[in-house]
């Protein structure tokens, strides 16, 4: 009987047909979780005009979906880790395409609201569990770039709905934006057919035959035996309490992590949420203020995959913290008036650092626990994260309400970088930890994660 490391295989493995299948599904996902979600801010101007909408509504308003992602993150991510991340991932996806499909036959702000919170679900439970599923089949070499490719999809997703919102709204209104999102519905069979399950999942089931034939895609030169016994050790008990998260020395972490999440959640929707209106009340047409929402999530896919790719040279939470804080610098530029191109470079900026750091907050998150409670650590980051998100559009309602310079509102965006930069860089694990989670520090050690004593 031969024991089979199943975390070598995967680490020392190349990149193959396997990963792309992964990755390419993962992505597709993530587009339209990003799609469903800055489709919002698309919106918004015509939503207070038609609806008359005051500006703290309308910030109310776009909290609903915030709400839902913040309760779908918590629960669902957790529940992943009990009956696997694919299952968990189908029913996110029927809940954010129904119910955003739905949002389009509203006829007020109350089934606005509701539809808006159904479909939060869905979003706010997606994003740990793909997440997740493409860190625990990467390559150990490029697991940061693929994290942040596939989570590039959520920039995709919001250049695309910007893009229709430019080319719709003028001529048919804002429902149809909402209706495009039933999409991913018409490619369930499929996601469900190709879409693997956890590999961690199915040994803990005990179907090693699926174990094996998955190990013999992702690495040829193995070849399943009767008998094998497969390793893979993940820290995983009977149970996954959340107090997981904090022991072993992972508490101050676990505590900068939420932070960071929370402040980079509120930069990301305050101006996914207002950006839109505050070019519109700086002179712009509507047209003009959503080729903003277009240029910062063009950034935010540079961002992401430029923040991994320098990432892999050096630690991760350092090129973290100083995007924070060029994310905070390039905010706050945004209430200077200069030359369109100037201010277009600086939106870019400013959705990379934002955007993109907020990509790469659930990389290094992913990274950071074992396999055991890995969704669960991803999920009550991205939840309480989510209260930031919840925040954002609410206090850019707030501030709208008080006719302030138009500076002022992104001064006020940009503080929160400079907070998250301060807590990222508190991130560390000094403690000394179990021996099943010795490969996974080993990684993160040699990836510069994170320091290791």
């Amino acid at each position: 009987m031969r024991t089979i490391d199943v975390h070598k295989i995967i680490d020392e493995a190349k990149f193959r047909y396997f990963h792309w299948n992964v990755l390419f599904w993962c992505a597709v996902i993530i587009v339209f979780d990003g799609y469903d979600l800055v489709i919002y801010g698309v919106v918004l101007p015509k939503l207070m005009e038609v609806w008359q909408l005051t500006p703290v509504q309308a910030g109310a308003l776009g909290s609903w979906a915030l709400w839902g992602m913040m309760f779908g993150a918590f629960t669902l991510g957790t529940l992943a880790d009990r009956i696997g991340r694919k299952w968990c991932i189908i029913i996110c996806i029927v809940l954010f395409s129904g119910f955003t499909v739905l949002t389009g036959y509203a006829r007020n702000p109350d089934e606005f609201a509701i539809a808006r919170f159904l479909a939060g679900l869905g979003i706010g439970g997606v994003m740990p569990n793909v997440v997740a599923l493409m860190t625990e089949y990467a390559p150990k070499k490029m697991r940061s770039l693929l994290v942040a490719i596939m989570f590039s999809g959520y920039a995709v997703g919001g250049m695309l709905s910007a893009f229709l919102g430019m080319s719709i709204i003028p001529t048919y209104g804002w429902q149809p934006l909402f209706w495009i999102a039933g999409l991913p519905l018409l490619a369930l069979p499929i996601i469900i057919w190709l879409l693997p399950e956890s590999i961690g999942y199915l040994l803990k089931l005990g179907k090693d035959a699926e174990v094996g034939a998955k190990l013999a895609k992702i690495q040829p030169s193995y070849t399943p035996q009767p008998g094998d016994n497969f390793s893979m050790p993940t820290g995983a008990g009977k149970e996954v309490p959340l107090s997981s998260v904090f022991r072993d020395g992972r508490a101050l972490s676990t505590l900068m992590f939420w932070v960071a999440f929370f402040m980079c959640l509120l930069m990301v929707y305050a101006i996914g949420s207002w950006l839109p209106k505050l070019m519109q009340k700086a002179g712009y047409e509507l047209g003009s203020s959503l080729s903003f929402l277009l240029v910062l999530n063009f950034g935010a896919i540079f961002g992401a995959i430029g923040g991994a790719y320098i990432a892999d040279r050096f630690k991760l939470k350092w090129v973290l913290a100083i995007f924070f804080a060029i994310a905070a610098l390039s905010i706050s530029a945004l209430g200077i008036k200069a030359p369109m191109i100037q201010l277009y470079v600086t939106v870019a900026f400013a959705g990379a650092t934002t955007i993109g750091s907020q990509i790469l907050l659930y990389a290094i998150v992913a990274q950071y626990y074992p396999m055991a409670f890995r969704s669960t650590g991803l999920g009550w980051a991205s939840g309480v994260g989510r209260t930031g998100a919840i925040l954002g559009p609410v206090i850019g309602g707030y501030l709208m309400a008080m006719t302030l310079p138009t500076e002022y509102y992104f001064y006020a965006f940009a503080i929160p970088g400079v907070i998250a930069a301060l807590a990222i860089s508190l991130v560390g694990r000094g403690a000394k930890h179990a021996p099943e989670e010795e490969k996974d520090l080993a990684f993160a050690a040699e990836s510069g994660l994170m320091e290791v004593d």
